[in-house]
């Protein structure tokens, strides 16, 4: 009896791993790819998180287009290891690494100092580094959820300081990876975006995060109606990266194990990425959330709330203590 029920638990699990398979190649035959023709030569790109998975990979895109790409990355070595290589593979030397951790306000407020000084314009910038979050709530040195610091509010700070740069750069345009999975965030209670109250979970800090990010990007939308900057989010679909890898907590780490037959390659997940950096839609759609290189109308009524996106905006400002001399709107 015992030897029946083995084989058929094998036979079982055998069959699982072959659907899996299945739906794998599926998915990512589906996958668009940004076509090659469009250059980027004379413009200038920052891109986040780029010395591993998706940022990497859009970055040595770039960079084959002939775009000056700079790295902002929190581990200068490993991000120098990472320019080489794509200098390499591109024959593009212009491939530069500045430090950026964006769970650090002070990190942030630096990085763009330097960007300011150093840069005298910018056509692209991709706010792409990100965590999953941790079992354990831990707040950072400015008071700050790190997976919303690090995910959101980071982003929102560099955003703006380096809106000036934009602006005077136009026509520009602003990149922000967010994820389907802010689905998830039921509600967002502007006034505890840090979970200070006690409701601390992994996965909703992340989704919460995440929804930030197209909550701001909408409003945001709004505040540069008419200066040729856009801006636009993106879900780069299930990609094995190291955001899962790090993580502590049981499910992201499962997903990092399933992905390699589940999801996309890295090359294909920084497609999206590509296709708003490059393509003539993302140069003239603003404020939309993007799948697979197109509009997505995956949205929970939640993050389409303008009101609550003014809310989350504000909250954010008070948050990493927007001074007037950094507003740029």
């Amino acid at each position: 009896m015992w030897v029946t029920v083995a084989w058929a638990a094998m036979c079982l699990l055998l069959a699982l791993v072959v659907v899996m398979f299945v739906c794998g190649f599926i998915y990512r035959l589906r996958v668009a790819v940004v076509p090659f023709e469009k250059n980027m030569k004379g413009k200038t790109v920052i891109i986040t998180g780029a010395s591993a998975g998706i940022g990497k990979e859009a970055a040595r895109d770039m960079a084959r287009r002939g775009a000056r790409v700079i790295l902002a990355c929190r581990n200068l070595v490993k991000a120098g290891r990472v320019a080489d290589e794509i200098q390499t593979s591109t024959g593009n030397c212009a491939v530069l690494v500045r430090q950026l951790d964006t769970s650090s306000l002070a990190s942030v407020r630096s990085f763009a100092a330097k960007i300011l000084a150093e840069e005298t314009r910018l056509d692209v910038l991709v706010l792409n580094a990100g965590i999953a979050a941790f079992k354990e709530r831990t707040v950072t040195s400015d008071g700050l959820e790190l997976t919303m610091v690090t995910n959101h509010f980071g982003h929102f700070l560099l955003a703006n300081l380096l809106l000036g740069l934009l602006k005077s750069s136009s026509p520009s345009r602003i990149v922000i990876t967010a994820s389907t999975s802010h689905r998830l965030a039921r509600k967002i209670d502007p006034q505890v975006l840090n979970f200070e109250n006690g409701n601390y979970l992994s996965i909703a800090a992340y989704c919460q995060s995440k929804a930030c990010n197209i909550l701001v990007t909408r409003h945001l939308a709004d505040i540069l109606s008419g200066t040729g900057v856009t801006v636009n989010s993106l879900c780069p679909g299930f990609v094995r990266t190291e955001i899962f890898e790090k993580s502590n907590n049981i499910a992201a780490q499962a997903q990092y194990y399933v992905a390699p037959i589940l999801g996309k390659t890295v090359e294909q997940g920084a497609q999206t990425i590509v296709h708003l950096a490059v393509s003539e839609e993302g140069g003239t759609t603003t404020g939309q959330f993007f799948e697979n290189c197109k509009v997505s109308n995956r949205l929970t009524s939640m993050v389409s709330d303008a009101s609550l996106a003014k809310k989350v905006w504000e909250t954010s400002e008070s948050c990493v203590g927007l001074k007037p001399e950094e507003q740029h709107f």
